[in-house]
């Protein structure tokens, strides 16, 4: 890969998109399967693709924030699920879209030009 396709990947690559994928695609997979495993290894890949993006953009301190984000709320879907009663693909969903969207705001986002 040359280094203009890294620096494209780095700047316009959406990192809401990854996070997104790990925790809604790695439920499916695990749920589809029976593997939790596989969807943990899903959920695992995609963090770290998500991660690196982050870094390469935000900086250390902001991608340990956001991964520490990111593996709180896949927490938060099974206490949502398993806790509180609530279908697991609504739990999942909701945590995906909580996950996307800050993932957007801190690291995707374009900077503003005022």
């Amino acid at each position: 890969m040359s280094t203009s396709t890294l620096s494209r990947v780095r700047t316009r690559f959406p990192s809401a998109l990854l996070a997104a994928v790990g925790l809604a695609v790695g439920f499916g997979i695990a749920q589809g399967t029976g593997v939790r495993a596989l969807g943990g290894l899903v959920l695992a890949v995609c963090g770290a693709g998500a991660g690196w993006l982050w870094y390469q953009r935000r900086g250390l301190a902001v991608a340990a924030g956001l991964a520490v984000a990111y593996l709180a709320l896949f927490a938060l879907a099974h206490v949502l699920s398993l806790g509180l009663g609530w279908p697991a693909w609504l739990a999942v969903g909701l945590v995906t879209a909580a996950a996307a969207a800050l993932s957007w705001v801190v690291a995707d986002r374009p900077a503003s030009s005022a």
